[in-house]
């Protein structure tokens, strides 16, 4: 069976590439403004469903996979920062907190939709401004929402991360995403 990612994240890309199913990236054109009452989950899960309908609809017949990560710092989301100056101070305000990361993800095809979102907490250690200078220097998070990667010397930033999926946390819940294939048809050990 057909199956797209609609997204071009390399993360998720990579995460994909685990599963061992022939996969085809298409690029979904989605307008990612958060709603002015929307909460954060909420975001999360309309992003994921909007990614997978705007490519479902450019190749019907074909399952779709959409996703979409959203911090959350005191209610608040936490994009991705694009530049140093903007992940130091990302970092500086989770220093000695908690965060939480939404991860949606969307299958579709056709009218047939399944969803699930997974939730990490992140609780981050105090952090000293010379060791936030120093991961982003060589780091360089700066495509990646809350200024880290946990796959990565991110890990050194955190006291402890609790979460039902391991890869959630770097954009792509595989463990229920593996349920949703197998759902759909799909042949996963």
């Amino acid at each position: 069976m057909p199956l797209l990612l609609a997204s071009t994240s390399r993360y998720r890309r990579e995460l994909l590439e685990r599963l061992r199913l022939p996969l085809h990236i298409a690029r979904p054109e989605v307008d990612e403004t958060p709603g002015a009452t929307e909460s954060v989950p909420a975001m999360a899960a309309r992003l994921a469903r909007a990614k997978a309908d705007a490519i479902a609809r450019q190749h019907p017949g074909s399952w779709v996979i959409g996703a979409d990560q959203a911090a959350e710092l005191d209610g608040h989301p936490l994009g991705k920062p694009g530049h140093r100056e903007a992940a130091i101070a990302q970092l500086t305000a989770m220093s000695g907190r908690q965060v939480r990361f939404h991860t949606a993800v969307c299958l579709v095809r056709d009218d047939h939709v399944l969803e699930a979102q997974d939730i990490t907490t992140v609780r981050f250690r105090d952090l000293a401004e010379a060791e936030i200078e120093r991961y982003v220097d060589v780091e360089q998070p700066f495509d990646c929402a809350g200024s880290f990667k946990s796959e990565g010397l991110g890990i050194t930033l955190f006291e402890a991360i609790e979460s039902t999926d391991p890869t959630a946390l770097v954009g792509l819940p595989l463990i229920a995403l593996s349920r949703m294939l197998r759902e759909a048809g799909f042949d996963l050990p």
